[in-house]
């Protein structure tokens, strides 16, 4: 489960590391190799496991950062899934259509899933410190603007704000994990982060009940958004003491340029190098910002329509913007492989799309967590708008799905090999039996009883084994220096899945509604059809294991 909606498990692996060695000509370069030699050799200089010293003093315990930057993991994982149970009191307060809510959320997401591995590599070329706190700062200045929002548009624009910060800031989280602790304390840290991802679906569901139900002062859903504005703050005041930056890693050596024919007119041109020539750049190198334009333009074009069609009667305009947005996503496709050729640093890198498994399991995990999200915004309106749940407990009503998901996540390597895998077509089996249970247990307007606490906890499994196996052993299988790559390209396929899934099943289920406040029969029969559907998607994926060789696909 995660964002808008469920908890994604991203790969322990630095999204911002690049497999392009740049110039190391530079003096500063070579300054910083000699300040960070004896860090760097743990053998001859005992402070290797205390920190470096950081102008003229040692720098805080590692201790420190790992409180700071999960607590900001946690903020941020904490957001979403409040957000999603304010969702009904939101749409109640700002009068809110079906298709503006579809938006509060989705918009998050938007911004989150297009700028991700852009932030990544910021913070390999500018710092992990420097732009954790950068997306810190831009995080809680939204959550503050959200929180006062007085229209759905403008909750709509502050959500899309932070969402970008979070995709400054959540990237660097395991990349100053992975560069500042080593071996066992780099074990315990990383069970920390999950732990985090894994509590945190849960602990949203609650804290976001209780906030909207406590009504604090008469502000309903906006200290959902105003409870980042201290954490936030007190961050902000200790990061900059408690923080440091990290001895960077070795880059892995490029892989050699097959030689440019040779011109016969004149001999080529030598290329300038270091710092003057990444300064005489339109932009920083490592960045692909044509090729963010046209992703961020595709991913928009495909969801508006969507979100909007239903509402407004899927007029001639919403056909034509999905057409544009294939369009788009042919010339991105394009201009990322020419990119690759003439040597750049493409966002998505071709090379990693078309590896061995890599199309099939991106869409596999798009499908899930379309499926999870898509599951997870419809019940949400319908036991809060249908069967009349307070806040809380439809927050509670989801913790089960939530701890179950972590659970299989964090324990699914335990099992025996043969049952391993099996485990991703396994997982989407339960999942497509779960919807289907869960949308008939309530599909008479009833709670369910205790069959929709075994239906949403065979959701949370079953969504969970379709993921996580699927997850680690497609990183497994790419090249090392294509690991950092791989691990953006899954994790974005995972951020476009959940915004599709409030798209698509968001649409299916407000249109059987007629996106109005239903009745609890109504309610109960558009959420049977929505279950219907996602059943179907989950069994999708069940077929797709059937999938042996198809191109690349296998």
């Amino acid at each position: 489960m995660r964002h808008t909606t469920p908890t994604t498990l991203p790969p322990t692996g630095d999204l911002g590391g690049s497999s392009k060695s740049e110039a190391t000509d530079s003096r500063a370069a070579e300054g910083r190799a000699t300040d960070n030699r004896a860090a760097d050799n743990p053998a001859t200089d005992s402070r290797a496991t205390r920190g470096p010293v950081v102008r003229g003093r040692r720098a805080p315990r590692p201790g420190w950062l790992l409180a700071i930057v999960l607590t900001g993991q946690l903020m941020a994982v904490l957001d979403v899934f409040i957000v999603n149970i304010a969702a009904p009191t939101v749409r109640a307060d700002l009068h809110a259509s079906g298709a503006g809510l579809q938006l509060v959320i989705a918009g998050y997401t938007i911004s989150y899933a297009v700028l991700l591995i852009t932030g990544a590599r910021l913070g390999a070329l500018i710092g992990h410190r420097r732009m954790f706190l950068t997306g810190l700062a831009v995080f809680t200045g939204a959550s503050l603007a959200c929180g006062l929002a007085a229209t759905t548009g403008q909750l709509v624009a502050f959500r899309f704000v932070q969402g970008g910060g979070a995709a400054l800031m959540l990237p660097q989280v395991l990349s100053l994990i992975q560069r500042t602790f080593t071996g066992g304390s780099r074990a315990r840290a990383l069970g920390a982060y999950a732990a985090v991802l894994a509590s945190g679906a849960a602990g949203g569901q609650i804290v976001g009940g209780a906030l909207v139900e406590a009504d604090l002062l008469g502000s309903g859903w906006r200290p959902v958004f105003l409870v980042n504005v201290p954490i936030g703050l007190l961050l902000l005041i200790l990061g900059p003491r408690l923080l440091h930056e990290p001895a960077a890693l070795p880059l892995p050596a490029a892989p050699p340029r097959p030689a440019d024919p040779p011109l016969p007119a004149a001999p080529p041109r030598p290329r300038a190098e270091g710092p003057a020539a990444r300064r005489s750049g339109p932009y920083l190198p490592g960045l692909d910002l044509p090729g963010l334009v046209l992703l961020a333009a595709a991913v928009l074009l495909f969801t508006v329509p969507l979100v909007l069609g239903q509402e407004r009667g899927w007029p001639l305009w919403g056909w034509i913007t999905l057409g544009l947005s294939a369009v788009l996503v042919a010339l991105f496709a394009a201009y990322e492989t020419r990119l690759a050729r003439r040597g750049g640093t493409p966002l998505i890198s071709p090379r990693v799309v078309r590896a061995p498994g890599m199309p099939l399991a991106v869409i596999r995990i798009a499908l899930g967590m379309a499926a999870n999200a898509g599951f997870m915004f419809a019940m949400t309106l319908h036991v809060q708008g249908g069967l009349g749940y307070s806040p809380l407990r439809a927050g509670l009503t989801f913790v089960p799905m939530a701890v179950a998901f972590g659970v299989v996540g964090l324990n699914w390597q335990r099992l025996p090999a043969r049952w391993q895998a099996v485990a991703v077509p396994g997982g989407f089996l339960l999942a497509a039996a779960s919807f289907a249970g869960a949308g008939l247990v309530l599909r008479g307007g009833t709670d369910g009883g205790p069959w929709l606490l075994v239906a949403l906890t065979a959701a949370g499994a079953g969504l969970s084994f379709a993921y996580s196996p699927l997850l680690t052993r497609t990183l497994t299988t790419v090249r090392q220096q294509d690991a950092a790559d791989a691990s953006g390209v899954l994790v974005t396929a995972a951020q476009l899945g959940l915004l599709t899934g409030v798209a698509v099943f968001g649409a299916v289920f407000l249109g059987a509604t007629d996106g109005t406040v239903p009745s609890v029969g109504a309610s109960a029969g558009a959420l049977w059809v929505t279950c219907v559907a996602l059943a179907g998607a989950a069994l999708c994926g069940v077929l797709m294991s059937l999938v042996r060789r198809v191109g690349n696909l296998r």
